[in-house]
């Protein structure tokens, strides 16, 4: 997993509540477990005139040019700006899978599906959880100025906004830990490698004969 901490990026506003799983990733692209691959499929119904289907040749599919997503002010955005509750529905992991190939590396929402909200720590991506006040003024100001862009600052967990203005927010200290290490739940279990050796060694030397039996 990638290590996170500080993320500029522009920010694309997606102006719609209840954006669950379904919206971020259809369910016919949930056959491959890869993790990769799927930011060509990120909001695939919304971002295309036709209909989607595993293996197509995406770079022929028409675009639909509505979509905020294809908007060439927009384009190159890594920080996603949401409604509330974004992320509901399934329990899909490959939404956040998609999202971080597509290349969002943050998710500013005023509250998020809490099971899409734990995927995302264990991808890569940082949700933060603004209140509903902050985020009307981002829509606001992402509207008003094209090219909109923060600094995402981990350690001292701070948007550092283009006024030169800051806005604090909160995090998991373990998340947090986790993201600025870049360890997933493979990752971390690694962290204690040695003492899982120290104890299958010792548990070999204590019962040979449990391993000869086997």
């Amino acid at each position: 997993m990638k290590k996170f901490t500080l993320h500029e990026g522009l920010l694309m506003p997606l102006d719609r509540a209840n954006v669950d799983t379904d919206f971020i990733i259809p369910k016919q692209f949930l056959k491959s477990i890869k993790r990769s691959g799927f930011g060509v499929n990120l909001f695939d119904e919304h971002r295309y005139l036709d209909k989607g289907e595993p293996g197509a040749d995406n770079s022929r599919r028409p675009l639909n040019p509505e979509f905020v997503l294809n908007q060439a002010r927009y384009q190159g955005a890594s920080i996603l700006l949401a409604r509330e509750n974004f992320g509901c529905g399934s329990s899909r992991e490959h939404a956040p899978w998609a999202l971080d190939d597509y290349g969002f590396r943050v998710i500013l929402a005023p509250s998020f599906a809490d099971i899409f909200f734990n995927n995302c720590f264990k991808n890569g991506v940082l949700p933060i959880v603004l209140d509903k006040k902050k985020i009307e003024e981002l829509f606001e100001s992402v509207a008003a100025q094209e090219g909109y862009s923060m600094t995402v600052d981990l350690p001292a967990q701070l948007l550092r906004l283009p006024d030169g203005s800051t806005t604090p927010f909160e995090v998991d200290s373990f998340r947090k830990h986790c993201l600025l290490q870049g360890l997933d739940d493979i990752g971390i279990t690694l962290e204690d490698a040695g003492e899982i050796r120290r104890f299958e060694d010792g548990w070999r030397a204590d019962a040979p004969w449990y391993f000869a039996a086997k």
